[in-house]
C-alpha cells in the first residue's frame, strides 16, 4: 500500500492537479481536514471510498488510520489545503510512516499564495523591483515563528511578502512592516482565495487598518505586500524585447548593420 500526500489546491474544486484527482478516484481511504478542504473536492473520490475528516483527529489518531489501511493493503490519499510543501504538517505524519514502513508519495498543489496574486491579477515579482518572493506567517498557538524571521525581520529586504493567517494580527504586522516600508507600498488582503466567499482588499499600508475592519479578516486570510503590487508604469522584462536574442529566437541583422 501507498500514502499519496495531495495538495488540494486553495479551494475552488478544479484547482486540484490531473495526478492529485485521478489519485483521488482510485484509492478507498480518504483523510482531509474539513476545516481547510471544501467538500466540493470530494467529487474527485470513488463513490465508495472511506472518508475521513481529520479536522477533530490528533495525529497519533491519524496513525491509526494508516495502520488499518496498511492491515488492509489499500493506498490512502492524505488531501492537504495548498500545497504540501508549505504549512502542510506533513513531516510529522511521513517520520510515522517510515517507522511503520510505509510508502509514500507527494502530489503537489497550488497554493493560496499564488491563488491570491491571481485573484487581484498581481505579479508578485517585476524586473527591478523585487525579484524575491517571501513566504511567512507570524506565531501562533499550534506553532512559533523563529525570532530571525520575523516580520520586521524580513521587511528590511523590502521584497514581496505574502503573509498566511494574517488577519487576527494584522495590526502588529502593518506595525512591523512600516519600519521598513514605506506608508504608499501597495498591500492587499485576499480572504479564501477560489472560495465561493471569496472577498479582497487593496490599498496601501498607510490605509489598510482604517480602510478595514478586523473582524472581516480573521480567518484564512493572505496579506500581499510590495512594491511588485503596484499598477503604474514600470521597468519591462528584457526577455520579450525585439533586440533580446537567445537560442530560441534570433534577431536578424537590419542591411546596414555591420557584420
Amino acid at each position: 500500500m501507498k500514502v499519496y500526500f495531495i495538495g488540494a489546491g486553495p479551494g475552488a474544486s478544479d484547482l486540484i492537479t490531473l495526478r492529485g484527482a485521478a489519485i483521488l478516484g482510485r484509492v478507498s481511504m480518504v483523510l482531509y481536514a474539513g476545516s481547510l478542504v471544501p467538500t466540493d473536492m470530494l467529487q474527485h473520490c470513488r463513490v465508495d471510498a472511506e472518508l475521513i475528516d481529520t479536522a477533530k483527529l490528533d495525529l497519533e489518531q491519524q496513525e491509526a488510520c494508516y495502520r488499518r489501511a496498511q492491515e488492509a493493503d489499500c493506498d490512502v490519499a492524505r488531501l492537504h489545503s495548498g500545497d504540501p510543501a508549505i504549512y502542510g504538517a506533513t513531516a510529522e505524519q511521513m517520520r510515522r510512516l517510515d517507522a511503520l514502513g510505509i510508502d509514500y508519495d507527494i502530489v503537489p498543489g497550488v497554493s493560496s499564495f499564488t491563488a491570491a496574486a491571481a485573484s487581484i491579477k498581481a505579479e508578485l515579482t517585476k524586473p527591478e523591483i523585487s525579484q524575491t518572493v517571501i513566504l511567512t506567517r507570524v506565531s501562533g498557538r499550534a506553532s512559533a515563528v523563529p525570532e530571525l524571521e520575523s516580520i520586521a525581520r524580513l521587511a528590511e529586504h523590502q521584497a514581496t511578502m505574502c503573509i498566511f493567517l494574517s488577519g487576527p494580527h494584522l495590526k502588529k504586522i502593518v506595525a512591523d512592516l512600516r519600519l521598513h516600508y514605506p506608508d504608499d507600498t501597495p498591500v492587499a488582503l485576499v480572504y479564501r482565495a477560489t472560495w465561493p466567499e471569496e472577498r479582497s482588499y487593496q490599498g496601501t499600508l498607510g490605509t489598510i487598518l482604517t480602510e478595514t475592519q478586523k473582524a472581516e479578516w480573521n480567518l484564512t486570510t493572505m496579506l500581499l505586500v510590495g512594491k511588485a503590487l503596484g499598477r503604474g508604469e514600470q521597468t519591462e522584462s528584457s526577455l520579450y524585447s525585439k533586440d533580446f536574442t537567445h537560442i530560441f529566437r534570433v534577431v536578424k541583422k537590419k542591411k546596414h548593420d555591420p557584420l
